[in-house]
């Protein structure tokens, strides 16, 4: 696990690579290495997680001097493919670097279609003169990119490209597709002219002539296996087999893995089974709030752990704490978001950074097993007529509620066209608001989700709603909540699993029947079926709060020091922001319509705005 940075015809020092320390404060290289007509420069901060020995240090070259590697996160089956590369490699250690260095070597670029784990890497041929750029299917690990005059700069996050090649423009198709889907997906960011790698992606880059050329191509294998399943029993069995090889192949490390451990069934069952193969009680960590609110997941997740025999440690945080750390947040996760997550995941990863490197999570089962509520609305919509809905829409339309899960499906309602009824659920923000707010509509978004529908292969699943999983999985989860997770969890040097998106449990999860997943009355069916076998009644029916901050109550009572930030007129905010529209949102949540991920989200662009021309 590291920090990667690199550039082709840029030079740079560690004054530079250390921006990304907090990435991996073990150990640091850099490596030049001059083709015919450019100089490839290779450099990581590393982790030490698997062999902590100096037979681990990247930049990795091979022994025949041909191929270079700088690598960050885990395979978890690189002893497995390791193994297939026969005796006459003389191999330094056990790094998973080393392997898939030499897999690579011998299977070529391809290769990383085998490889099941979370990464970003780039990886060098120097006898064909190529670079290639890669990201993990789901996207856990980030990869930026950079392409200016004949160069090229990547890095692991957005602040050593943005400080080198001081980019300054704020690109206003970005913003608009950030404010209407709650992030920005793929390869968009907000500053112009810096990329993010599509996951699933590999970015070549030919060095083969004095003007370089590139181009991303989708690497991952659409073709899920044929499985055959006599009954539903048997069904859930295999599910439980994939599930548990999942989370032991994940707990593959040289030093001591936690839990962050929720209320909720999806982290008690990573738990559960990590628990199983461990010595020793797991420190398991959870993070609630001061005060009565619904959020605080403590005392459930304390009867997980007490369950478990985990030794559980917590900590609760205020309003205050929320909103004094809130611009260092925005300062580490680069991207602006409308999950309000992100500021408890600050705080429970300073808690498990105090005691382990290494933690598992529960993230990723809602996208792949339908556990959202949207997942169900989806079916609704399909055993009602469209006629029927457009009445029904032409009735409901002038009113607004007080639940946004109910003003979503309203602007659902009537839309034969299914992409443009995935968007009206995903936004949240309309095109005619943010129109309003920065005088630019949306006209992104809805390429971006055609790209993954069409990559997909989406028109041939045989519901829409297997087809907004699919798009969540590789495209919500990869640049909102993975995204959050890597830079939150990793700016405290703390490496976070997702056991859950182990490859082999996904494509075993996608080969299912939507049938299996969701009805019009549950969620997660297979998953909590088999979470029976491994807990009892009370974890796995627990009503599901999700891992979130109580701003619904704070955005109200303390609404006056949100106006205080977000209407103050000496701002780069102001400038961008009509303010006018901004106090009218705030206001709407005071008096009861829920805007609580909408002000969370300009709290967000407020504070990147703060750093823009940093």
């Amino acid at each position: 696990m590291c920090g990667i940075l690199g550039s082709i015809n840029l030079d740079f020092d560690h004054q530079l690579l250390n921006q990304i320390k907090h990435r991996g404060p073990d150990d640091s290289g850099i490596n030049k290495f001059i083709l015919t007509d450019h100089a490839v420069t290779l450099a990581q901060r590393r982790l030490s997680i698997l062999d902590l020995s100096p037979a681990g240090h990247q930049p990795m070259v091979s022994s025949c001097g041909g191929f270079a590697i700088i690598f960050n996160g885990e395979i978890y089956n690189h002893e497995e493919l390791r193994n297939t590369l026969g005796n006459n490699i003389s191999f330094k250690g056990h790094s998973d670097t080393e392997s898939i260095l030499y897999y690579l070597i011998d299977n070529g670029i391809d290769g990383v279609k085998d490889f099941n784990g979370i990464f970003s890497f780039a990886f060098l041929d120097i006898k064909f003169m190529k670079l290639y750029l890669s990201r993990d299917p789901f996207g856990v690990k980030p990869l930026y990119y950079f392409h200016g005059s004949n160069t090229l700069m990547f890095s692991s996050e957005i602040r050593p490209i943005k400080s080198i090649v001081k980019a300054k423009i704020l690109d206003k198709d970005a913003l608009s597709c950030l404010l209407r889907l709650r992030y920005n997906p793929a390869p968009d960011t907000l500053y112009l002219g810096i990329k993010k790698v599509h996951p699933g992606h590999i970015l070549e880059v030919d060095l083969n002539s004095e003007k370089f050329s590139f181009f991303e191509k989708p690497y991952f294998n659409l073709k899920l296996p044929q499985i055959i399943i006599p009954n539903k029993e048997d069904e859930v069995t295999l599910y439980g087999q994939y599930f548990e090889k999942a989370i032991q192949r994940q707990l593959l490390s040289d030093v001591p893995i936690g839990i962050l451990l929720s209320g909720g069934v999806d982290s008690a069952m990573v738990a559960a089974i990590a628990q199983k193969y461990s010595n020793s009680p797991l420190k398991a960590f959870t993070i609630g709030f001061e005060g009565d609110h619904y959020e605080d997941e403590i005392l459930d997740a304390g009867v997980t752990a007490d369950y478990l025999g985990l030794e559980h440690h917590f900590k609760k945080i205020t309003f205050d704490d929320f909103l004094s750390i809130f611009k260092k947040c925005a300062e580490i996760v680069e991207e602006p978001l409308a999950t309000t997550s992100i500021i408890p995941m600050y705080y429970l990863s300073e808690l498990a950074s105090k005691h382990v490197k290494v933690v598992l999570t529960g993230q990723g089962a809602d996208e792949p097993l339908g556990g959202y509520p949207k997942y169900k609305s989806e079916l609704i919509l399909d055993r009602i007529p469209l006629s029927f809905q457009k009445a029904l829409k032409l009735i409901l339309s002038g009113f607004s509620f007080k639940n946004e899960k109910l003003n979503r499906g309203v602007s659902a309602l009537g839309l034969s066209d299914e992409l443009l009824r995935f968007l009206s659920t995903y936004e949240i923000f309309s095109n005619s608001e943010i129109g309003e707010l920065i005088g630019h509509q949306d006209s992104t978004s809805l390429k971006r989700i055609q790209y993954f529908y069409k990559l997909l292969n989406c028109e041939t699943k045989s519901h829409s709603v297997e087809k907004m999983m699919a798009l969540d999985t590789r495209m919500n989860l990869a640049d909102d909540l993975l995204n959050y997770t890597d830079k939150i969890t990793m700016n405290f040097a703390l490496e976070c699993r997702v056991p859950i998106l182990d490859l082999d449990l996904v494509n075993f999860i996608e080969s299912l029947p939507y049938q299996s997943k969701l009805s019009l009355t549950q969620g997660k069916i297979i998953h909590k079926k088999y979470a029976e076998v491994l807990l009892p009644d009370e974890i796995i029916n627990r009503k599901k709060k999700g891992f979130a901050s109580p701003t619904n109550h704070w955005f109200k009572y303390e609404s006056t020091r949100i106006k205080e930030i977000l209407l103050n007129k000496n701002t780069l905010f102001a400038e961008v922001f009509n303010q006018k529209k901004v106090a009218e949102i705030i206001i709407q949540h005071e008096i009861g319509f829920p805007r609580e991920k909408q002000i969370f989200l300009l709290l967000g662009v407020y504070y990147f705005l703060e750093n823009f021309n940093s």
